[in-house]
This record gives C-alpha cells, sequence and structure tokens, in this order.
C-alpha cells in the first residue's frame, strides 16, 4: 500500500461521495434546488408587529473556528437573589426555506449535514446555510428566541419562546473563548471589542456551570469520549487528531440541552404533538454492571442514571487517561438516540444520558431536519395556526430522521476509517493496545488510541466483550473500503 500522497483529499471525497449514495444520501442538490438557491438573493425579512427588536442586546456566536454555519446566538444579563435571564436565538431557517419546497425536499432526505474527514455534505446549500439562514457577524437576522431564567440553583424557572429580529455582534471561537475562560490566555480581540461583552460572557459561563452542575447531580452522565478531526497538509492527509472537550462547549451544549428542554415544554403546553429526542433505558444494563464489577465498583440490578454517573465520575477522577476508553464502552451500550413523537398528555420517554424528562431538537435548524421541523411547529403555534405538521407524517418522519441520522453516521465513521487505513497503511505487522468497542454475533470491534480508529478483530475474538482490554496486530487495511483488520497478539 502506498504512503499518503497529494491525491488524499481527492481520494477520500471520492469515497465519502459513494458511501453517501450507498447509504441512501443525497451528495448533490437537485437542479430544481439548484434554481431555487440562484433565486436567492437576500435574508429574510419580517415587519410583524409581533416580531420583538433585540438587536440591542449584545448577542455573540461561540462555534468551532472555521464555522460559518452559525445556528444560534446567546446572551444573559444578571437578575436578583443571583438568578441570570439567558436568552437563545436560532436561526429563523423557515422563513426562506419553505416546506414542500425543493430546498426542502434535499433537506428532508438527507435530514442532516454530513461532516467526513474529506468534506462537508451541508443539508442546506451554502448560500444559505453560511450567508442567507445564518446568524453571521455583523448581519441583522430573524430568529426564534428561547427566553429563561436560571436560578442560582442551576434550576430553569420562567420561559418564553417568541419570534425576533437579532444582531451578533462578536463570531467567536471555543478554543479561544475557553482559554480565556480557563485564565490561560487574554479574551479574543472580536470581545474586548465589544463594551461589556466580557462580564456577559463570564456571566454565561456561570449560568451554564450551574445547569451543569444540576443535570448531573440528577443523573446526566459524564462522557468524555475521543473524537478526531481530519488535519491536512494542503491535500495530503498528516494526522487525525483528537477534537477535545472545552469550557466553551460545554457552555454551549448546556444552553442548547436548556433551550431545547422550554421548546418541548412550550409545545407540550400548547397541546401540540412535538418531535423528542430520546435515549431510552439501556438494554444492556447488565452488561454496564459487569463492566463496573471488573473495575471494583458496583451498580444496581435496574438502570440508575445516578448511580452511573457516581460511577463516572468516581472512574473519571482515579483514571482520566483511559477514562475515555470507559466512557466509549459505556457510550456503546447504552445505544443511540432516536427520534419519536410526543403527543399531549403522553408520559415522555425521556433523555436517559441527558436525565431529563422533556427534550427536543431545536437549536441547529441549519445542520438538522428535526430541528426545522420543529422551527415549524412553534412558528405555527405562535401564529395561531394549526400544526405545520399532521401526527402521521411526525411518525414518519421520526422514522426516517432516524435512520438517516444512522446512515449519516456510518458515512462519517467509514471515511474516518478510510483517512485512519491511510494513515495505517505503512505500518502493518505493527501491535497496539486495544479496547473492544462492539461484540455482536456479525463481528467484533476494537479501537486503539493513535490514529484513534476502530478496526475489526478478525482473529482471536473469542469470549471478548465491550470494555474489555486487548493488545493487537494490524494485519490489512483496505482504504477504499474503509476496512481495517486487526488480530489478537
Amino acid at each position: 500500500m502506498s504512503r499518503p500522497s497529494a491525491q488524499n483529499r481527492k481520494q477520500l471525497q471520492a469515497i465519502a461521495r459513494r458511501v453517501m449514495t450507498e447509504r441512501g444520501l443525497e451528495p448533490d442538490l437537485s437542479a430544481a434546488a439548484q434554481d431555487e438557491v440562484a433565486g436567492l438573493t437576500k435574508s429574510a425579512a419580517d415587519s410583524s408587529a409581533s416580531i420583538k427588536d433585540l438587536t440591542g442586546l449584545l448577542w455573540a456566536s461561540i462555534d468551532n473556528d472555521d464555522s460559518r454555519d452559525l445556528d444560534q446566538l446567546s446572551v444573559a444579563e444578571p437578575l436578583s437573589g443571583g438568578a441570570v435571564k439567558v436568552w437563545v436565538a436560532v436561526a429563523d431557517v423557515d422563513a426562506i426555506v419553505k416546506k414542500g419546497s425543493a430546498i426542502d425536499e434535499h433537506a428532508q432526505a438527507n435530514t442532516t449535514s454530513v461532516y467526513t474527514a474529506a468534506q462537508i455534505f451541508p443539508m442546506l446549500p451554502e448560500k444559505l446555510s453560511t450567508d442567507l439562514t445564518s446568524l453571521g457577524e455583523g448581519q441583522k437576522r430573524l430568529a426564534i428566541v428561547i427566553e429563561m431564567v436560571v436560578g442560582a440553583d442551576g434550576a430553569v424557572g420562567e420561559s418564553a419562546v417568541y419570534r425576533a429580529v437579532v444582531l451578533n455582534r462578536a463570531k467567536l471561537a471555543y478554543n479561544s473563548v475557553a482559554a480565556w475562560l480557563d485564565g490561560t490566555a487574554p479574551a479574543p480581540p472580536k470581545i474586548a471589542a465589544v463594551p461589556g461583552l466580557d462580564e456577559l460572557l463570564r456571566l454565561q459561563d456561570r449560568a451554564a456551570q450551574t445547569m451543569k452542575s444540576r443535570r448531573h447531580h440528577q443523573g446526566a452522565l459524564s462522557l468524555e469520549t475521543i473524537q478526531t478531526r481530519a488535519l491536512f497538509n494542503g491535500d495530503v492527509l498528516a494526522d487525525l487528531l483528537p477534537d477535545e472537550d472545552n469550557r466553551a462547549k460545554q457552555l454551549i451544549e448546556d444552553f442548547m440541552i436548556a433551550a431545547n428542554g422550554v421548546t418541548a415544554k412550550y409545545l407540550e403546553s400548547k397541546g401540540v404533538a412535538s418531535l423528542r429526542r430520546i435515549l431510552r433505558t439501556p438494554e444492556r444494563w447488565d452488561r454496564i454492571v459487569a463492566l463496573a464489577a471488573t473495575l471494583g465498583d458496583r451498580l444496581p440490578e435496574q438502570a440508575d442514571a445516578g448511580a452511573l454517573e457516581a460511577f463516572l465520575v468516581k472512574r473519571q477522577h482515579a483514571d482520566a487517561l483511559r477514562f475515555p476508553d470507559l466512557a466509549l464502552s459505556v457510550v456503546k451500550l447504552l445505544g443511540s438516540g432516536e427520534y419519536a413523537v410526543q403527543r399531549p398528555g403522553q408520559t415522555p420517554n425521556g433523555h436517559f444520558g441527558l436525565a431529563v424528562r422533556d427534550y427536543t431538537h431545536s437549536t441547529a435548524p441549519n445542520r438538522r431536519f428535526p430541528d426545522l421541523i420543529t422551527q415549524r411547529l412553534i412558528k405555527s403555534t405562535l401564529a395561531g395556526r394549526p400544526a405545520a405538521y399532521g401526527d402521521g407524517e411526525l411518525e414518519a418522519l421520526a422514522r426516517h430522521c432516524t435512520e438517516q441520522e444512522d446512515n449519516a453516521a456510518k458515512v462519517e465513521r467509514q471515511v474516518r476509517k478510510s483517512a485512519a487505513a491511510l494513515l495505517l497503511s505503512s505500518r502493518i505487522g505493527e501491535r497496539f493496545d486495544g479496547l473492544v468497542t462492539g461484540a455482536a454475533e456479525k463481528g467484533t470491534w476494537v479501537r486503539i488510541l493513535r490514529p484513534a480508529v476502530e478496526g475489526r478483530l478478525v482473529r482471536g475474538f473469542q469470549g471478548l466483550d465491550v470494555g474489555d482490554h486487548v493488545q493487537v496486530e494490524l494485519v490489512h487495511v483496505d482504504v477504499e473500503r474503509g476496512f481495517i483488520d486487526f488480530a489478537r497478539s
């Protein structure tokens, strides 16, 4: 197998497009959708009296360094007694992408943006997601605003959902904001350039920390796993690097979880069926119990998120270096999230991993179709119109979105494995420490640390289960198919 060459990116892009098609995803817009895009020249505007003007607030976005598809902004103000009022603004994508349009049909077909190691396949055309429907810096944009009061104890109290016009004062990046919050770097120039923004961001951070603490006290799971991003030198793949969590990412995550909860409760209060994001009680809890036992800990026989979180926190403190391996094993055993229709009056399934009862996806409508569905349900409810989607439509879309999200994850994973195969192609015969991440009739899977990638254990897998540590030898790679084969050594 040849070493990485200048054809790396093109090879991986070709693989990504092929796998997209094989998994029932559309890598390209239809001709009709392209025609619609060509006819769009400006962002949406609406002068309705019900739409609030919130452009005077110090809104800011925090996202990846290179992100231009900005779905949300946030801002906060202090209240008495240690409470904080938080606003989250979500891009009003529906103002341009109308239900049933050719652009909407493409978004509904894929249901999500697909982020591969070589290329991003956006759910919406870039002219929209990175411009006309993005909450770009310095741009007035229509938005759905979730307003909520966070108490000193982290509990979300009074809340409201409405439409507004907002203005992003500063496009900020996770890594630089996190370093500033941690005190290891000065404030990014864009923070310093907006008087008062630094104080409001620290206020947001404090509110997020209290919300996070409360959620984890209630059983939200600390699951720090290793995610990777491709590093290219020009078009040559140089490495797959860990994409680490940080304080700024956690801030946004906590705000989005809270905003999604408020949105779910809002639709419930209005008697409107919604599309919930759920994670059921794990079927393989017995294996999680057995995994804990191998580390000298006891978990109850019945699934208990609080007990599992206490175990995870204990293990993270005891062995931070190996904790991502344990977390990955638990993630695999918890199973996948899914979309389900929640009708008014029904008992929610909830989200086991987040320890929340009411949860939807609503804060990323440029990137996820379920969020656009929820946005349309909100807007039809606010306007006093019949629900944008009927129960039958929602049921079909719940199944479709779950299936396509799974397909997108498989595409991303397969292209990551193709990228890893490129990096490993000259290392046949080398030995690695591995963690068993999957064990079923269809095969046993192992993850190595550098590069952080999964491969199939083709020999010596008997008796192994998720969470077991093994030493493996690399015996074969197939870049085109994304196959990496190990044998137990």
